[in-house]
């Protein structure tokens, strides 16, 4: 028997397959595209080329589209899910987890491995991945690339939290002849501060903190967030498939098919 967790995000779904000792056999990510139906039989058919069909195996599914998994036996909330694959990947029970989505970014408070509270930015793509998209389209370059250039600049700030004016912000910056890496600077840093703000809220009292979704592997981005926050802040190779690794801890416990 194999373990199946799909989390299907906004702009990315993610896939992890677990043996029964919880170990990872079989991973994978994806653009979600404007279908997330789609997108669940897309992730089927690869799962049925790896030897790991749901239709024999445990499938859990989370994340926004989870509802369009029929193919699930089971859905649990991305909260959760965070939770638990953050607990897995940094074999830790007690944390602070920073997780940047694409559309929104959470914080979830964890003790002795379970949710003991959190916070979520859904109404607003400031401080998300897709801020930092938008962002970088804006100055032709990938969201990674803007990361790595923000680097090498200083000395920008963006004063407006909202995506479409801080958008136009960037344009002025540009028609100025401000250098790129400043403005990426400055667009990197506003995330930092807003998702600092956010944990801030959250709790200040953090045994451990640890960033998951698809901005963990922006190694900027959590140098900067560690600075802001004045401690350390966690990532991880894995760090990206937080939710879906919970999501196959979840089919695990769940034990059988229904």
């Amino acid at each position: 028997m194999k373990f199946i967790g799909i989390d299907i995000g906004s702009t990315c779904a993610k896939t992890v397959v677990m043996n029964e000792n919880k170990e990872i056999v079989l991973e994978f990510v994806q653009p979600t595209g404007w279908s997330s139906v789609d997108t669940a039989e897309e992730i089927r058919k690869k799962l049925v080329e790896n030897d790991a069909d749901p239709a024999e195996n445990v499938c859990v599914a989370t994340g926004y589209g989870r509802v369009s998994v029929p193919y699930a036996d089971k859905m649990i909330t991305e909260i959760t899910c965070h939770a638990m694959g953050a607990v897995w990947i940094f074999d830790n029970k007690d944390m602070t987890i920073i997780d940047i989505g694409g559309q929104d970014t959470k914080i979830i408070c964890v003790e002795q491995g379970f949710v003991k509270d959190f916070m979520m930015n859904d109404k607003c793509s400031a401080g998300t991945g897709r801020f930092l998209e938008i962002m970088a389209n804006t100055l032709s370059m990938r969201p990674n690339e803007m990361c790595e250039l923000a680097r090498e600049g200083s000395g920008v700030t963006i004063s407006s939290m909202c995506t479409v004016f801080a958008e136009s912000e960037v344009i002025s910056l540009i028609g100025q002849g401000e250098k790129k890496e400043n403005i990426a600077f400055a667009v990197v840093d506003s995330i930092v501060r807003k998702v600092a703000a956010q944990a801030n809220r959250m709790s200040e009292d953090r045994p451990m903190l640890c960033l998951t979704g698809g901005l963990c592997e922006c190694g900027y981005i959590s140098e900067a967030l560690t600075k802001e926050l004045g401690m350390e802040v966690k990532t991880d190779p894995q760090s990206r498939y937080a939710g879906a690794i919970g999501a196959a801890l979840g089919a695990v416990k769940k034990g059988k098919k229904n």
